[in-house]
């Protein structure tokens, strides 16, 4: 925005990237402390991943909201409300003294996090004008968001080493009271230009409930049995609040997500390709860490740092993408993301219960990491491409809903699969090495196919247009 000071801008994008940062981290921050609190907390095998699933549902869930509330109420507002809630979460999540409280106040975390992130996407581009400067925002944006997911897993294996599992939390707690003193003093206010107030409430809540008990299904699956009546009728029942959801939206005169912003082609892409990712990166962190604790014998420090090959490959090839983006074109660049992404997964297909981190997990590590970061940047300049300032909160929510809903359906898809893998191997004979090794392997098969759907949604919905130096195209489309 012309109107305020170049330098001010950026200062405002600093605090933006540093909130972001904390919010994308705490998805995976978990990961590595998850052997500690399964014994501390009493959690189950299968029940293990609803500390994961638990944030990332709710965010998902009520992303769109929070993007929608931010553009009628205003985006600073919202993005100080969610960081006083999810601050507030971080705080109860470390004090957790049941496994129930634990998943309770994930979700509160979730919530907060759905408030924060649409609309630190829907400050930058009120802070920015379209063209190569909010490209370059975004692109450091979409830098933050890949390398907080890799470094998360190599802080919580640091806090839970040093300090404890609770510690992975309570962090959170003097970053977020900081970030809300920031915002107060540097970021100024704005708010999309829309002809009503109205929150699609009831949306929000269908769609939430609809995926819990999808997700909730899923988990299960392995212990009902895929064609049993339970599963079965859960999955029935998510289904058609799927459906009833998008009659919500279209009866709805102001709709959470109205139907119409899926004609913008590019957006449709990104997201479809922001939801695969999600789901094969986010589940890759999760399932990897198990991995190397429970099979390999890495204490949870030695397992958050075998993640530093990831986060500087990312960090590298982030800053890389935002710099080919307006070369090349997001398509080409997001081609060679999900690519490099897939090579990586592929590698782990093959983990040994005898391996080695350097033989079976670091070229794994950074491919799979310079893979998130050619996939990170151009998926979130793709999904804002064209979307005027009354629906940049929308945009905003949407790719970030996407990424997390990818994460947390995923997550639990590679959870079914592992277990039922691995138990069917303990009861035929075989050591519980063998067995969750063999788990895991089929769960990466899985991982590696959520990447392959999202080469292919690029090669087919998004289009070859590349972003010219000096500006971006104001229709839909890259």
């Amino acid at each position: 925005m012309a109107s305020h000071d170049h330098r001010r801008r950026w200062i405002a994008l600093i605090v933006i990237c540093a909130v972001q940062f904390m919010v994308v981290l705490d998805v995976s921050i978990v990961n590595v402390a998850l052997p500690s609190i399964k014994t501390a907390l009493n959690f189950s095998e299968s029940n293990l991943q609803w500390v994961v699933s638990a944030y990332t549902l709710v965010a998902g869930g009520f992303l769109l909201l929070g993007g929608r509330i931010g553009d009628i109420m205003g985006r600073r507002l919202l993005f100080i409300s969610g960081l006083v809630l999810f601050t507030a979460g971080s705080l109860m999540c470390g004090l957790a003294w049941t496994h129930g409280a634990l998943i309770t106040f994930r979700a509160v975390q979730g919530l907060g996090a759905a408030l924060v992130a649409p609309s630190a996407l829907s400050l930058i581009t009120a802070l920015f004008d379209e063209g190569s400067e909010r490209n370059k925002a975004l692109g450091i944006l979409g830098a933050i968001s890949g390398s907080g997911a890799a470094f998360g897993v190599l802080l919580g294996g640091v806090l839970t080493s040093a300090f404890s599992w609770e510690w992975i939390f309570f962090v959170n707690v003097p970053v977020g009271a900081a970030a809300v003193i920031a915002t107060l003093l540097i970021i100024p206010e704005s708010k999309g230009e829309l002809g009503h107030r109205r929150f699609d409430v009831a949306g929000a809540v269908t769609i939430t409930a609809s995926l819990t008990l999808l997700v909730y299904a899923i988990v299960k699956a392995s212990e009902y049995g895929w064609g049993s009546a339970k599963t079965l009728g859960m999955i029935a029942v998510a289904v058609a609040g799927h459906a009833l959801f998008l009659l919500i939206e279209w009866k709805s005169k102001a709709p959470l997500m109205p139907l119409r912003i899926w004609l913008n082609r590019t957006l449709a892409g990104a997201n479809i390709v922001g939801f695969m990712v999600g789901a094969a990166i986010f589940a890759m962190f999760f399932v990897l860490s198990l991995y190397m604790q429970q099979v390999l014998g890495f204490s949870a420090l030695k397992a958050g740092v075998s993640y530093l090959a990831c986060a500087l490959s990312v960090i590298f090839a982030a800053a890389l993408a935002g710099q080919l983006v307006t070369k090349v074109g997001v398509r080409n660049v997001l081609v060679a993301g999900t690519v490099i992404t897939a090579i990586g997964l592929y590698y782990f297909t093959h983990v040994s219960e005898n391996g080695s981190y350097w033989g079976d997990l670091f070229p794994g590590l950074v491919i799979a990491g310079v893979g998130l970061g050619f996939s990170f940047v151009p998926v979130t300049i793709a999904a804002l491409s064209g979307v005027s300032n009354q629906d940049a909160g929308l945009a905003s929510g949407l790719i970030n809903t996407s990424q997390q809903i990818g994460g947390a359906l995923g997550t639990a898809i590679v959870t079914t699969v592992y277990v039922s893998r691995s138990n069917t191997l303990v009861k035929h004979g075989d050591t519980v090495q063998v067995a969750l090794t063999s788990g895991f392997q089929r769960a990466f098969m899985i991982n590696l196919g959520f990447a392959i759907v999202g080469l292919i949604a690029t090669l087919l919905v998004i289009k070859r247009v590349a972003l010219a130096a000096e500006g971006a195209p104001t229709t839909p489309g890259i």
